[in-house]
């Protein structure tokens, strides 16, 4: 083990300071009007722009990867039928069965076998608790008609550090959800992709970069912060994928074609990286992935990320230290800070080539 390596390995390695202001609580006007902070590997160039602007930085032959999946309303409130008290009933997967997983919250220990009344006649009781706090659920209704409550009643699923005191509100219907979202099944939004418009990318489009898609329903891991201090020593939790084969073709294309492979967002690199041989190579697959990347990771499939800022001690800011170095990445994240940018789901993006 170099001497670096216990660095690299502790979680107070991953630690900064941001500013509570600066945690974007509504999006930007336009999807495309957030700030991008453009930073080339290479030269240690750093440019500020729009990210409407993330053209510039593509070339003719890139291929964009973007994540389909699409986030369903799946936060419900109810009271327990034992004591009238409230709980939170936060699904983690779709309506397709009535049996589901699920995690809820509440001021009192729930126990197995307790009934939660959800509503118009809609109940869910406990069947049983995992030692991580995920429980199994039953409805006593179809899935018909629990997806119609949901639809109904459920709330957008936003994470705890966007703050909606009476709930999520009309315009995160749309905007906590890419443009280009057609797979149900995720319980947070891939961020970074929420930045795209149709137009912008059709004119990327128009300018010779190629878009492929695949699917990761990003799962409750999202919120999951690292408990260890010996980061080695964290668990991901692991989330569906599938990497349909047109996608599959076009990164090997994009790979014998001298192109750049550009991962949108964290969720894609961790699929890609998942899937892909030791040359870089993908085949068509689906599956569960619980890949934890960290420095040190040798990237074989991403050449470009697109990603958001990311919460201090995060998987995710682990794994984009692992792309561009963590020294770095900490730098340009203090520039951030100091230059205003906004962060987290809402907030602004990056750019690493």
């Amino acid at each position: 083990m170099s001497g670096e390596e216990p660095l690299l390995h502790h979680i107070s390695s991953y630690d900064y300071h941001l500013p509570r202001e600066l945690i974007a609580q509504r999006p930007a006007e336009r999807r495309d009007a957030s700030r991008l902070l453009a930073y080339d590997r290479a030269s240690g160039r750093v440019e500020h722009t729009r990210f409407s602007e993330i053209g510039r930085f593509l070339r003719e032959g890139d291929l964009l990867v973007l994540n389909d999946t699409r986030v369903f309303r799946n936060r419900l409130y109810g009271r327990r039928r034992k004591t009238g008290g409230r709980v939170e009933v936060f699904l983690l997967e779709p309506p397709e069965k009535p049996v589901l997983a699920a995690i809820t919250r509440s001021g009192g220990k729930l126990a197995d076998g307790e009934t939660i009344d959800l509503g118009e006649g809609v109940e869910c009781r406990i069947l049983s608790t995992r030692p991580d706090g995920e429980r199994t659920v039953e409805f006593n209704v179809s899935p018909a008609e629990l997806r119609a409550l949901l639809e109904r009643r459920a709330q957008v699923p936003l994470p705890p550090y966007i703050k909606r005191p009476q709930g999520s509100l009309p315009e995160d219907e749309f905007r906590y959800q890419t443009v280009y979202a057609r797979r149900e099944g995720a319980v947070a939004a891939p961020t970074a992709g929420l930045h795209f418009t149709p137009e912008l990318l059709d004119s990327l489009r128009a300018s010779g970069v190629r878009t492929a898609f695949l699917t990761l329903h990003v799962g409750r891991g999202t919120f999951e912060p690292v408990r260890t201090a010996d980061i080695t020593r964290h668990k991901m939790h692991s989330e569906r994928y599938t990497v349909p084969p047109e996608t599959a073709e076009a990164v090997n294309d994009t790979r014998d074609r001298g192109g750049r492979v550009v991962a949108v967002g964290t969720t894609c690199v961790r699929v890609l990286e998942s899937v892909a041989d030791e040359n870089g190579r993908l085949r068509p697959c689906e599956g569960r992935t619980g890949i934890f990347i960290r420095p040190p990771y040798r990237f074989r499939a991403v050449d470009v990320l697109i990603t958001n800022f990311h919460l201090p001690r995060s998987t995710l800011l682990m794994l984009v230290s692992a792309f561009a170095g963590r020294e770095r990445i900490l730098a340009l994240y203090e520039e951030a800070v100091k230059m205003r940018y906004r962060f987290f789901s809402y907030g602004d993006a990056m750019l690493i080539t």
